[in-house]
């Protein structure tokens, strides 16, 4: 059985998201087959955890993780005003690579490809996991980022999310003065925009064009 996401955690408040052209039903977001579930919890920021269908253990090298039996959706949920549709990857740091994607693959994470490439943010390296129709992309922190934070024992963590958008530039319109101008992914044909801290959201989120031909 595949390992997938049925669950994601974040801390916060879900106005913020429905501002930006998010549907909610009851305060919990749904992104495709994932939901987003939101949870006060002052002072805590960010994603605070994930449960996950087919894993053969939870523990994950630090990533808060729970098991879930929940059947997968059938089919595509949720429409959104932004032209959001899904999940594109979430995005996890580790301060050792190497520790962070043992433990991943003894839980039964379908481990694709390591990147030896440095990210435009400076990361010296990147493993990608494939859960289903989404990605966990594990990013090894840079240098500096180990230097300030302290030693490499500790655990990894969950940073943030990219988003897959069905038009990148409607996207950005209903995300207004809170997002970055649209720019080439690291992704060959692909395009990706960053969305500020100004619009409130809960955790660092990018949105991503599809594979685009030509």
């Amino acid at each position: 059985m595949a390992v997938t996401i049925d669950e994601i955690t974040l801390s916060g408040d879900p106005e913020p998201w429905a501002a930006v052209g998010f549907a909610l039903t009851d305060g919990v977001l749904q992104l495709d087959g994932v939901t987003v579930r939101f949870v006060e919890r002052p002072p805590d920021r960010g994603m605070l955890g994930w449960s996950l269908r087919g894993a053969v253990s939870t523990s994950l090298d630090g990533l808060p993780t729970t098991s879930s039996t929940r059947p997968a959706p059938v089919a595509d949920l949720g429409e959104h005003a932004n032209r959001v549709t899904a999940i594109d990857h979430v995005v996890a740091m580790s301060p050792n690579l190497e520790r962070t994607v043992a433990a991943l693959q003894a839980a039964g994470l379908d481990l694709r490809r390591i990147r030896e490439e440095p990210t435009p943010a400076g990361a010296p390296r990147q493993a990608f996991f494939r859960l289903g129709r989404e990605i966990l992309e594990v990013v090894q922190e840079p240098e500096e980022v180990l230097s300030h934070a302290g030693h490499a024992d500790r655990p990894a963590r969950f940073w943030g999310l990219a988003l897959l958008t069905q038009d990148l530039e409607l996207t950005v319109e209903a995300f207004g003065p809170n997002v970055s101008p649209i720019r080439a992914a690291v992704q060959p044909g692909r395009r990706i925009a960053t969305v500020a801290r100004t619009a409130g959201l809960s955790v660092p989120v990018a949105l991503m064009s599809r594979e685009e031909s030509g």
